[in-house]
């Protein structure tokens, strides 16, 4: 059978890309990354993408008439690198329609907290800063709404007496590398 070939899209320093290109490596995902879709020219996940070999497409959101002009470039590219699903590993944009007709049902997003609890920016401060003891990661398809897609899966991380934001991260990134991939493998074992 032919490896899923994954479109992953990230703004920053691409932490969740390394943990898929790794299980990738480890043959643990079975997977291609065909393609690195970034908002942001000078992230650091731009050039890790390179050094990998791992083509990528940067856009610049505001040399674009709207969000359409710039998805409808997105989803051509997608086509042109025949990606068969897309990877949301730190995209700080709410994917539009133009996308979400491409690839309804096979676009999947990452956050850092137990959905439907602290959606949006920074949901390690929001739980940190409410003083809650459980938080997590949520895997989940993405839809129209911020982080209101249906969830896939889950997983707790304790909020642990002396923790400080830097730990409370550290601490959700390790879960998150580990059951980003596991997830996306076993949505293509599933056969969707």
């Amino acid at each position: 059978m032919a490896k899923k070939r994954l479109a992953v899209f990230a703004s920053g320093t691409g932490s969740n890309y390394d943990a898929i290109v790794e299980a990738i490596q480890k043959e643990t995902l079975d997977a291609e990354v065909v393609l690195l879709v970034s908002d942001k020219p000078a992230a650091k996940v731009v050039e890790k993408a390179k050094a990998n070999q791992t083509p990528v497409f940067v856009f610049e959101p505001k040399k674009y008439a709207g969000k359409e002009a710039f998805e409808a470039d997105i989803v051509a590219e997608l086509k042109k690198a025949q990606a068969e699903l897309v990877i949301l590993a730190g995209y700080m944009r709410l994917i539009g329609s133009t996308l979400l007709e491409a690839y309804e049902g096979r676009i999947f997003n990452i956050h850092p907290s137990l959905l439907p609890s602290f959606p949006g920016l920074d949901a390690i401060g929001q739980a940190f800063d409410a003083g809650v003891k459980l938080t997590g990661v949520t895997i989940h398809y993405v839809d129209a709404g911020m982080d209101t897609g249906k969830i896939v899966a889950q997983e707790a991380v304790r909020i642990e007496d002396g923790m400080t934001k830097e730990s409370l991260q550290q601490a959700i990134q390790e879960v998150e590398h580990r059951l980003y991939p596991d997830t996306i493998q076993q949505f293509i074992e599933s056969g969707e």
